[in-house]
């Protein structure tokens, strides 16, 4: 299997760079021209590692052979005694438009408006007071030593309702929205994930207040190893990095991250400690399932239902929100077949027609919810459910 050295060559790069603008800032030409030549060849090594990003590094490699060139003219153009000005213009120029184009993905891609509120989720009382303190604290006006929590890390089995706690801290604060996940920062070409991060989060501190809300964390940040690529670890070290710079107690932005997992014992230690409020997401009770019953049977007719006895079987079966509002909808799809049993037939009739007619309803049933029964399974374990309270008994706070 061949090595990958591009993890090496971009720190070379970098070292090479820096030592070529100190060379500039000193007047030191024919120093300049050598770290200048040393970059191109840098970057011609990097082309060799990246297709995706060749013609980029040939490009760029050709004008820092350009500008060695050049140096070499201004040293016998040079005052005396004056440094060389402005020979590094053209590189910098072409990291400020890399970095407008990251920052412009993350514009077009990560950002929403959320629409959800606090009312719209079903139960986890004790959950939800605790997020709201933090944005409430966040924006009050406050002693310098009170500080809130600038990262949250949210941890349960999979369809608690961690992405919708998130929704809701942004949409009841009217704070832009990032929503993150895996698929949309790691990148298969070296480096691009480390500038990801580094421009989300430049883009939440102009648009504070922010609520960047990372789900599946643990795939961007299980625990190191001698395994992980050099792209991974640089990507970590800029999260880490980025979720440091969020710990200035002068800073009255408000930029709260929240990351959810569903196996926090994977998570890295280093992003543990960056997350020191740790919320445990449980399996809804009985109280808690009868709300999402509720609120996922808003317009329908349920007062022949007994919801007790829904949210008793419900929490029997270990369901998580995410599987009590399949249950709802496969009641009511249970409803609307009775009602209307030749309904795929009207799948012929043109769109304008079908705009005309109304689908038939009748209230919701209890054989409408055990048929339902029938077809919703719980992928949770009670040994499950047990892990979870014991990491969270340890690590939770």
């Amino acid at each position: 299997m061949p090595v990958d050295l591009s993890g090496p060559l971009m720190a070379a790069f970098k070292k090479a760079k820096k030592e070529y603008e100190d060379a500039v800032q000193k007047g030191d030409v024919e120093r300049a021209k050598k770290k200048a030549l040393e970059c191109a060849r840098i970057l011609r090594q990097l082309a060799k590692y990246d297709e995706f990003n060749r013609e980029s590094y040939i490009k760029k490699a050709k004008k820092w052979e350009t500008l060695s060139k050049e140096v070499g003219k201004r040293r016998r153009s040079t005052v005396r005694g004056k440094p060389m000005k402005e020979s590094s213009a053209k590189p910098e120029n072409e990291e400020r438009e890399e970095e407008d184009k990251f920052r412009a993905y993350i514009r077009e891609n990560l950002i929403a408006k959320s629409k959800v509120k606090w009312k719209d989720i079903g139960g986890l009382d004790e959950v939800k007071a605790l997020i709201m303190e933090t944005v409430v604290i966040s924006a009050l006006q406050r002693p310098e030593s009170i500080q809130p929590w600038k990262g949250i890390l949210l941890f349960g089995p999979p369809g608690t309702g961690k992405t919708l706690l998130a929704s809701a801290a942004a949409g009841s604060l009217n704070a832009t929205f990032f929503s993150v996940k895996a698929s949309s920062v790691l990148s298969k070409y070296f480096g691009e994930s480390a500038k990801i991060i580094s421009a989300l989060y430049e883009v939440a501190r102009e648009e504070a207040p922010s609520i960047v809300f990372m789900d599946e964390i643990d795939s961007l940040t299980t625990k190191r190893s001698g395994e992980q690529s050099e792209a991974s670890r640089r990507m970590l070290a800029t999260l880490l990095t980025e979720l440091d710079g969020f710990q200035d107690k002068k800073s009255d932005r408000l930029i709260l991250t929240l990351a959810a997992t569903n196996t926090p014992w994977d998570l890295d230690e280093a992003i543990l400690s960056r997350f020191p409020r740790r919320i445990y997401v449980p399996l809804p009770d009985r109280k808690a399932a009868k709300e999402i019953i509720r609120i996922n049977t808003r317009g329908l007719d349920i007062s022949k239902l007994d919801l007790d006895a829904i949210a008793e079987e419900s929490v029997k079966r270990l369901y998580s929100g995410r599987d009590l509002k399949n249950l709802c909808q496969a009641a009511v799809w249970n409803m609307i077949r009775e009602e209307n049993p030749d309904l795929h037939k009207l799948a012929e009739l043109p769109y304008e027609k079908l705009r005309r007619r109304s689908l038939r309803t009748r209230p919701l049933e209890m054989r409408d919810f055990e048929e339902a029964f029938k077809r919703i399974k719980s992928p949770l374990t009670r040994k499950d459910i047990e892990r979870y309270e014991k990491w969270a008994e340890e690590f939770g706070g």
